[in-house]
């Protein structure tokens, strides 16, 4: 572990002041983490509860977990709309950014806050609005419209951060490109997107994980077949908490965690 490096001028107070503020910090984290991580033993309990001291270790939850049918068709409807919602929000994220970066015309930041507006919209609402316009025109209970509505709600995470990335992007590369004789397609593939790589794969993992973790819009719009991870979580919530929930969340955790260490990775090479 690094240890603190102080300047010979600073006094004792300043030292015990930054001490101070380093430790609440690391208070606040286990605070937040604290829920997360008590769930972990939870799911290898040999009891039927969720409930301390465990009576045991078993890994029957896991078990129970991978040869349910329900739990498997919630887990394959994940896999199939939060990639598709990845795809297609990250394309439309990226060309809106490319659009918004690039050009100025009249009411510009209205469109950018239009752009935005599902990241600070209550979910609520936007899963009442959907579920009535999508009734309307059949896509309600449908894989399409899920993931439609998913790729809605993970576009603005791909329009930040590509934003943020084009703005130190150098369009010179582009005017000299395009000057020997290179099309705005080939231009784009072969010197725009290697410079926003890292901003477009961030933005596509938060939108992989947007849609991934997503349960209120899931609610309304999802039929039978639909039902994905966070909803099958939700139904057996309220109907029988099973240390079932605690071996799947372990998992769900593991795989976010996974997806911001790649994350991470990925900033630190752009840098």
């Amino acid at each position: 572990m690094k240890t603190a490096y102080f300047p010979a001028h600073y006094r004792l107070s300043d030292k015990l002041g930054w001490l101070g503020l380093r430790a609440f910090c690391v208070g606040v984290l286990l605070f937040l983490l604290l829920p997360i991580i008590v769930i972990v033993p939870l799911s290898f309990s040999s009891g039927s509860f969720l409930s301390y001291p465990l009576p045991g270790w078993s890994l029957q939850w896991y078990e129970e977990l991978f040869a349910s049918a329900e739990w498997a068709r919630a887990t394959r409807n994940s896999f199939i709309v939060a990639p598709l919602a990845t795809v297609l929000a990250t394309a439309l994220g990226t060309l809106a950014a490319m659009g918004l970066a690039r050009t100025r015309f009249v009411g510009k930041g209205l469109i950018s806050g239009l752009l935005i507006s599902p990241m600070v919209v209550p979910i609520v609402v936007v899963a009442v609005s959907t579920y009535l316009f999508f009734a309307r025109i059949g896509l309600s209970e449908t894989y399409l419209g899920l993931v439609l509505v998913h790729a809605a709600l993970g576009a603005p995470f791909v329009v930040t951060t590509v934003l943020a990335t084009l703005q130190g992007f150098n369009q010179n590369l582009v005017k000299a490109s395009l000057s020997l004789g290179a099309g705005p397609v080939r231009t784009f593939f072969k010197i725009t997107l290697p410079v926003i790589a890292p901003g477009v794969i961030s933005g596509a993992l938060f939108a992989f994980a947007a849609s991934f973790d997503e349960v209120v819009v899931t609610l309304f719009l999802a039929g039978p077949e639909q039902v994905t991870l966070p909803r099958q979580m939700f139904t057996g919530i309220r109907e029988n908490i099973s240390p079932v929930i605690a071996a799947v969340a372990t998992l769900l955790t593991l795989f976010t965690t996974a997806l911001m260490m790649t994350l991470e990775w990925l900033r630190g090479r752009s840098k």
